[in-house]
């Protein structure tokens, strides 16, 4: 049988230089075949091949570039590594399996026993978890403190000290944090400053821009924004990333190049999915604060948020996450969430689809009763993830139970 066969035809390799944050979440960091595909390849595949054993060597020495195993090297996952780098406006990305894998390479890349952590109280209770259960047991220290009191900021660096984390806005509270004193905090203590950007994404806000060093996204939220994979990445410096990219060769939390291609589609639509969410839960947090039954609404796009003014200077946009406190306790709160008829019932966040959850018995159920205290995380709490649906179909799915506890 004939095969057809066709010239090939070179593309000049696109400039990015200067390019909108939305043309490049559309664009940047492809890798085009030969067979000048117009969407991103996906690469299947857990290794490649060399055309010698001499290459062979010389790629697993890094005396060349090339791919050698998809645990560390696969051309789709660098393809969205190139991206949120760019979006970001960081050097280097390295994705993992998972936003809670993306903090643990960091931090197991970084720290070593002996080392200080301090972390806000405002992160979400895994990550808690994880910096005072897993990393204390190998001598890494780790101190909580309020997202928004400079003072405990302050009071909790130590000689020391080489990492503070933080959340911003935070989970679930909404706080917002001045990135410029803590990166001037850390600079002065000579501490890698990490910010946690999954809720703001790059298109609401860039942390590098005020002082970090290292960005960690959970992608399964918003850079996916309809919940089918799950994946993380970090941004940062190239000799920073270089440390974070050898422990993931080594320890293989690695994220699957199908997933990759779906966070690729994802940032595709980020810019206009973000905006869409902002104004969903604007208008969201306005109704539900004039609502008799609600105690307490936590949404930084609010005039009456503690930190509506710095939010508007570090971001360009609120986000979707809107948290309120019902007037009552457990009872009152599963009261509200059990009578939605549309809105999913799920600890998931980031999505199209809007979601609920009461944070004290989920996302946060594993703190102690005085984390919780101690994070505002309140029995009478619930969060909402703003999607797209109509905001009046929302209003009435929320209207349900809210009128329920009226009566």
């Amino acid at each position: 049988m004939s095969r057809i066969r066709y010239q090939q035809t070179t593309i000049p390799e696109s400039d990015m230089q200067g390019a909108s944050i939305e043309t490049l979440a559309l664009r940047a960091g492809q890798n085009r075949t030969p067979e000048l595909e117009h969407s991103d390849a996906i690469y299947p595949t857990s290794s490649f091949i060399y055309g010698s054993a001499a290459q062979a060597a010389a790629r697993f020495a890094g005396d060349e570039p090339g791919n050698i195993y998809s645990r560390f090297t696969n051309p789709t996952v660098q393809s969205f590594e190139r991206r949120i780098a760019a979006m970001e406006g960081g050097e280097r990305a390295v994705a993992t399996s998972s936003g809670m894998s993306a903090i643990l390479a960091t931090c197991m890349a970084l720290l070593q026993s002996g080392d200080h952590v301090v972390c806000s109280r405002g992160v979400f209770g895994t990550t808690n978890v994880l910096l005072q259960k897993y990393l204390g047991r190998f001598g890494v220290s780790t101190t909580f403190v309020r997202l928004t009191d400079e003072a405990e900021w302050q009071a909790a660096i130590r000689p020391e000290t080489k990492m503070l984390f933080l959340e911003t806005p935070s989970n679930p509270l909404c706080e917002v944090a001045d990135m410029a004193f803590i990166s001037d905090l850390a600079r002065q203590q000579g501490a890698w400053f990490v910010v946690d950007n999954c809720f703001c994404t790059p298109i609401l806000q860039r942390p590098l821009e005020h002082g970090a060093d290292i960005i960690i996204h959970s992608a399964t939220k918003y850079l996916d924004g309809q919940g089918r994979c799950v994946g993380g990445c970090v941004v940062g410096d190239d000799k920073t990333m270089e440390e974070v990219y050898g422990f993931l060769r080594s320890a293989g939390p690695t994220m699957s190049p199908f997933n990759a291609w779906v966070f690729l589609k994802g940032l595709e639509t980020l810019p206009i999915r973000m905006r869409a969410h902002c104004e969903n839960a604007l208008a969201l947090a306005e109704w539900l604060e004039q609502r008799p039954e609600v105690e307490e609404v936590f949404y930084a796009g609010l005039p009456s948020h503690p930190q509506h003014a710095l939010a508007a200077r570090q971001q360009s946009g609120f986000g979707g996450i809107v948290s309120f406190r019902v007037k009552g306790g457990r009872d009152e709160a599963w009261q509200l969430v059990d009578a939605t008829r549309m809105i999913s019932i799920t600890a998931n966040l980031g999505d199209v689809k809007t979601t609920v959850t009461h944070p004290a018995t989920t996302t946060h159920g594993r703190l102690s009763p005085e984390d919780k205290e101690a994070a505002g995380i309140t029995e009478n709490l619930v969060r909402l993830s703003v999607g797209l649906e109509s905001l009046d179909d929302l209003k009435t799915d929320l209207a349900r139970g809210l009128d329920q506890l009226s009566t």
